[in-house]
């Protein structure tokens, strides 16, 4: 692939690409925005091999309304931000120490990985079983569609991403129980919890009457913030201690699946960490069962999809961006920067499935390979027989 042309004498810190490869193209003359054009040099000058029309696969988290509450905020992106993404939805949000996401619940399944932090976190299910847990960085939650729950930031605060399982979910459209108090006359409440209608007197006059994120008091111990239910306890956890299981290893990173055949409370969402040396890629591969939804935790990486008829498209991707790869259509994520690359793979799904396009062909007859592809005996013999999920550069390929 040819090197793009930059601005003569651009240092690392300036350097702002051209979109030129080779001899094609021509130098911008016209205004432009270089930061964005840096942050998306894939797109300024497209590979060659690119081809055709396919839709945008990239939004930015940072590009998101971000809304302010007192205990934190919240920014989304749903199919309104990437209309392409219609399976899943995303949310980051932020509590500050003792902020509280309010009691909710939603017609949705919450999937979330905690980026930073510790929180607190409440529900029941519909037989009045309740759960309670702390959660840390790299652990998951899953609360089915409908469940109630709150999270709650402990000491440090936290931040976290959220994913739901409908890519049109909005965090602004929650059902929330500061909401209900305030659209139900206090009679009807004075009859329902067996108390005076004086009792409803301060319910939150706040903006939007309702809370949202509000601000709070750091909880003490677990412990002591249990309350024990006649019905006992959840039967299945809607936590998951991701950082304890052990990774899928390779010579250029490593993999850790979960779904609901490791996270039960999972049913409708299924998850890939992956992590990218530099130089090493995330292999060809496609899904058979669903759209990725991707999530970039760190790092820089360049994804390049693949669709019928003759198209590809390449969108480069860094820490918050989310990008996304339509259903089986073939692509490969490559480690573009010098520190690991962190991102999420998503899928609407209860159970996580690939299919490599190295498996594919070694465990075809040799001979068909060949009519296809016109490939040597060594190259034949460099396929694999077992998945390699992510490999390295190719001085440490096997």
């Amino acid at each position: 692939m040819a090197e793009r042309l930059y601005h003569p004498g651009a240092t690392a810190d300036t350097m702002v690409p051209e979109p030129i490869r080779g001899d094609r193209g021509a130098p911008i003359m016209g205004p432009r925005n270089e930061p964005l054009e840096r942050e998306n040099p894939d797109l300024l000058a497209s590979p060659y091999t690119d081809a055709g029309t396919i839709p945008n696969l990239k939004f930015s988290f940072a590009a998101a309304r971000n809304r302010l509450a007192p205990g934190g905020w919240a920014r989304e992106v749903t199919a309104r931000e990437l209309p392409v993404a219609t399976t899943l939805a995303g949310v980051n949000m932020r509590l500050k120490p003792g902020g509280i996401r309010e009691l909710h619940w939603h017609k949705e399944a919450e999937w979330a990985y905690m980026l930073a932090g510790r929180a607190r976190l409440t529900a029941i299910d519909p037989q009045g079983r309740n759960f309670i847990d702390d959660v840390g960085v790299g652990d998951l939650w899953n609360f089915p569609a409908g469940i109630p729950h709150s999270i709650q930031g402990l000491e440090e605060g936290c931040e976290f991403l959220l994913v739901f399982d409908d890519g049109n979910f909005s965090e602004n459209e929650t059902f929330l129980i500061s909401d209900w108090f305030a659209h139900t006359p206090r009679e009807v409440l004075a009859k329902n919890f067996g108390v005076p209608e004086a009792a409803f007197a301060d319910l939150p006059g706040d903006v939007e009457h309702t809370r949202w994120i509000l601000a709070g008091q750091v909880p003490g111990p677990l412990a002591a913030d249990a309350v024990r239910s006649p019905a006992g306890g959840v039967p299945v956890a809607y936590s998951y201690r991701l950082p304890a299981q052990e990774p899928l290893t390779a010579a250029g990173g490593q993999v850790r699946i979960v779904d609901s055949s490791n996270f039960p409370a999972a049913s409708t969402i299924a998850a890939a960490l992956v992590e990218i040396e530099p130089g090493g890629m995330r292999e060809l591969h496609w899904h058979p069962n669903t759209d990725e939804w991707q999530y970039y935790i760190g790092g820089r990486g360049r994804m390049s999809v693949f669709a019928s008829g003759g198209k590809a498209r390449t969108f480069d991707y860094q820490a918050g961006d989310v990008g996304y790869a339509p259903f089986a259509m073939g692509h490969y994520v490559e480690n573009t920067g010098d520190e690991p690359l962190r991102f999420l793979e998503m899928f609407r799904s209860a159970r996580f499935a690939d299919v490599s396009l190295n498996q594919l062909m070694a465990l075809t007859p040799p001979e068909l390979v060949q009519a296809h592809l016109n490939l040597d005996a060594q190259t034949m013999a460099a396929l694999r027989k077992d998945k390699p999920i992510v490999v390295g550069p190719r001085s440490a390929a096997p």
